[in-house]
C-alpha cells in the first residue's frame, strides 16, 4: 500500500488553517472588542496581551495557503478566482490593522483614535470576508474543464453574509475570553460580562448553521442525517452544548484559563462539523482531494519541506507563548 499524499497534504492544510482560526482569532477578536472599550489605559493593555506574538499568528495563513498552491493547483486556482474580491479585501483589513498595530503606540494622543479606527475598522473588515469566503465556499462553485465557471460576485448571498457576521462573533467571544486569561481588574470583569451574551449569540449562530447548512444542501443534508453517520455524528451536538454549559459556568466563576480553553473547544467542533459536511471534496460539491491533488512527485517533494518547517513553526510559537505567559497590566508594554 503506497502512502496517500494527497490525505497527508489535506490534513496539513486542515491543520493549518485551525492553527490560524485559533491563534489569529483571538488576536483579530480584541480589534473587534476595541469599539467597546473607549478608555485609552485598557485598548493599551488589550494590545499589548498579543502585541509580543500576533505576527506570527498569521504564518498559519501563510501556510495553508502556500499549502494549496503546492499540493492542490486546480483548487488554488478555482478558489482563488472564485474570492478574489473577498480576499483582497481581507487582505486589505490585515493591512491596516498591522500598521495600526505598531504606528498607533508612536502617535501623538491627538491621533491615536484614528490608529484605534483603523485597526477596529481592519479587524471587522479581515474577519467579515474570512467569513463570507467560507460560506461561499460552503456553498459551492462552478467548475467547467477545471476552470471557476461563476461570475465575480457569486460570492455574494444571504447565506455568506451570515456566515460573516457569525465569524464576527465567534471571534469576539475567543478574543473577550482570552482578554478574561490575560487582563486583570475592571478589564477583566467587564470581558467576563461582554463574554456572556457572546455564548449565547454563538451558540445561536451553531443551531442556525446546523440547520441552514443541510436544507439548502441535500448532500450535506444525506451525510449528517443518513444511517450509520447519524449515530456516529450525535455526540458532535451533544458536546457542543456541554461545552457551552462549562463555558457559562466559567464566566461565571473565578477561572481565567477556563473560558478560553472552553471557547477553543467550542470552535474546535464547529471546525469539525463543517469539515464532516465537506468531506473528502476540496472543491464543493464533487471536486475531491485526489481529483484536484497535483502529481505525486510534486507533492512528495514539497512534503519534505512541509515536514521540516512545521516542527520549527510550532516550536517557535510555542517557545514565544512560554516566553510572554502570565498577566498584562496596566504599565506592562512591549511595543
Amino acid at each position: 500500500m503506497g502512502i496517500d499524499l494527497p490525505l497527508i497534504w489535506a490534513v496539513i492544510i486542515l491543520f493549518g488553517i485551525m492553527m490560524y482560526v485559533v491563534m489569529d482569532g483571538f488576536d483579530l477578536g480584541i480589534g473587534i472588542l476595541f469599539a467597546l472599550v473607549p478608555a485609552t489605559a485598557d485598548r493599551d493593555v488589550m494590545m499589548n496581551t498579543v502585541a509580543p506574538v500576533w505576527d506570527g499568528n498569521e504564518t498559519w495563513l501563510v501556510l495553508g495557503g502556500a499549502g494549496l498552491l503546492a499540493a492542490f493547483p486546480l483548487a488554488y486556482a478555482v478558489i482563488l478566482s472564485a474570492f478574489y474580491l473577498p480576499l483582497i479585501l481581507m487582505l486589505v483589513g490585515l493591512v491596516f490593522r498591522g500598521v495600526a498595530f505598531e504606528f498607533r503606540f508612536k502617535a501623538h494622543a491627538a491621533r491615536r483614535h484614528w490608529w484605534d479606527a483603523a485597526f477596529i475598522g481592519g479587524s471587522l473588515a479581515a474577519t467579515f470576508f474570512q467569513g463570507v469566503t467560507l460560506g461561499a465556499f460552503l456553498s459551492g462553485l462552478t467548475v467547467v474543464d477545471g476552470n471557476f465557471a461563476g461570475g465575480p460576485f457569486d460570492w455574494i448571498s444571504p447565506f455568506s453574509v451570515f456566515t460573516g457576521l457569525a465569524l464576527v462573533a465567534a471571534y469576539a467571544l475567543l478574543g473577550a475570553t482570552w482578554l478574561v486569561m490575560k487582563t486583570e481588574g475592571d478589564l477583566q470583569e467587564r470581558m467576563r460580562t461582554l463574554a456572556r451574551p457572546l455564548v449565547w449569540a454563538m451558540l445561536a449562530v451553531i443551531v442556525a448553521l446546523s440547520v441552514w447548512t443541510p436544507l439548502a444542501h441535500p448532500a450535506i443534508a444525506e451525510r449528517w442525517f443518513s444511517l450509520p453517520n447519524l449515530l456516529y455524528f450525535a455526540p458532535v451536538p451533544l458536546l457542543v452544548a456541554a461545552v457551552v454549559w462549562r463555558l457559562l459556568q466559567t464566566l461565571r466563576g473565578s477561572t481565567h484559563a477556563g473560558p478560553f480553553v472552553l471557547t477553543l473547544a467550542l470552535l474546535f467542533l464547529g471546525y469539525t462539523g463543517l469539515g464532516i459536511s465537506l468531506w473528502p471534496n476540496i472543491i464543493p460539491p464533487d471536486i475531491s482531494i485526489w481529483q484536484a491533488a497535483g502529481p505525486a512527485q510534486s507533492l512528495g517533494f514539497t512534503l519534505v519541506g512541509a515536514l521540516l518547517i512545521i516542527p520549527i513553526i510550532l516550536m517557535y510559537t510555542a517557545w514565544s507563548y512560554w516566553v510572554f505567559r502570565g498577566k498584562v497590566r496596566h504599565g506592562d508594554g512591549y511595543h
